[in-house]
């Protein structure tokens, strides 16, 4: 046997000390790392005093075969320890999808904010926020859907509709004003309009089909009116060198383009159109308020009014707040939000394609008509 190698009293072979330790961070740990090291270590230490040679190799050999089956059982315990944690963690990003797929879809489908279940006698209130128009949240279907919920509800002692809007399309408030005067033909419980800050134009409309109107001292109400607004940009496009093409088919499709002049004829048959509608409003006033309006002129001719004024011409009915009425129709303040829940979903896409509208310059499909407060 070489001189490099030499026998310890018990434990096998040593490495000879001019042979220098290799760095520890270039050590593989799963096969020369301070654990390795300790268990052979371990195993060269089996023998014992008076062990022939071959009695010795044998103890080391079984002394290895033990260490590597506990250097195996560590490997397979660590990597069990570790599928468990992926796997937890895998089942915790489902477990986070499913339940924000199910918050959206039981929103989407069947929350409401009202509970038709309340056992309490109470107000059922429905939101009428914000401008009136097809793509906004006060919008005619969303506005119904809560009319009939609050309706139909047993332990709903009157209907609210809680206003704070500018007005808006008149389509749009005239299906609103025609399913609350269906509903109070049927006479089964009072449909209240109580206005916040404003309940001007469209919005107004729609309270006059409501059996009482409450308005706060400082609420704006009225501007029963119809309008139309644009620009003439005729003489800024000649100044700038530009020229305007515009082809149709029929003589008069274009004659709200605002880079040509509006004629008389035009005119005169666009204020026809808006005559008409008014009349339209004046009418559904008139038979929504019906003998509680004052005879004074200027009621229709689009001024707005403080609530106390608007008591006065029979605009409204009672100065009172939300918490009032609930007292005086249910003892206390007791009510229930009827309005149907905005589907996050379809606000997201709506804001899209307002904004990709925007961007790429195209003007969205609404009328020019407005009930609306300027």
């Amino acid at each position: 046997m070489s001189d490099d190698w030499r026998r310890s009293d018990a434990s096998g072979y040593q490495q000879p000390e001019d042979n220098p330790t290799p760095d520890r961070s270039s050590q593989d740990r799963w096969t020369q790392g301070p654990d390795v090291a300790a268990y052979k270590d371990e195993a060269a230490a089996v023998g014992a005093a008076g062990d022939d040679a071959e009695t010795l190799r044998e103890r080391q050999r079984l002394a290895q075969v033990e260490m590597m089956d506990r250097w195996i059982g560590g490997v397979l315990t660590e990597q069990r320890r570790t599928r468990r944690w992926k796997l937890f963690f895998r089942f915790m990003t489902l477990f986070l999808v499913l339940a924000f797929v199910a918050t959206v879809v039981y929103n989407a489908f069947w929350a409401a904010t009202g509970d038709a279940s309340t056992l309490q006698r109470h107000l059922g209130i429905v939101d009428v926020n914000g401008v009136i128009a097809s793509d906004a949240p006060a919008n005619a279907e969303r506005i119904i859907q809560g009319l009939n919920r609050a309706w139909e509800s047993d332990n709903t002692e009157a209907v609210v509709l809680h206003i704070d809007s500018p007005g808006g399309s008149p389509v749009q408030s005239q299906r609103i004003y025609a399913e609350i005067m269906r509903l109070r033909e049927q006479g089964d419980k009072p449909i209240l309009a109580v206005i916040e800050d404003i309940g001007a134009s469209g919005a107004y409309y729609i309270a006059s089909a409501a059996d009482e109107i409450i308005a706060s001292p400082a609420s704006l109400v009225g501007s029963i009116g119809v309008i139309y607004a644009g620009f003439g940009f005729q003489d800024a496009i000649s100044q700038i060198g530009v020229e305007r093409r515009v082809l149709t088919a029929g003589e008069n499709k274009a004659f709200l383009d605002p880079f040509q002049p509006l004629d008389e004829e035009a005119q005169a048959f666009w204020q026809s159109v808006l005559t008409q509608t008014h009349q339209q409003f004046m009418n559904d006033v008139r038979a929504g308020r019906g003998d509680r309006l004052s005879d004074q002129p200027d009621i229709f001719s689009g001024l707005i009014w403080s609530g106390e004024q608007a008591l006065e011409l029979g605009l409204v009915d009672q100065l009172a707040s939300l918490e009032e009425v609930a007292r005086d129709q249910v003892g206390e303040a007791s009510w229930e939000d009827y309005t149907p829940r905005l589907d996050p979903f379809d606000r997201l896409t709506r804001r899209f394609s307002q904004v990709a509208a925007e961007v790429l310059g195209l003007k969205a499909a609404h009328s020019p008509l407005r009930y609306q407060a300027q």
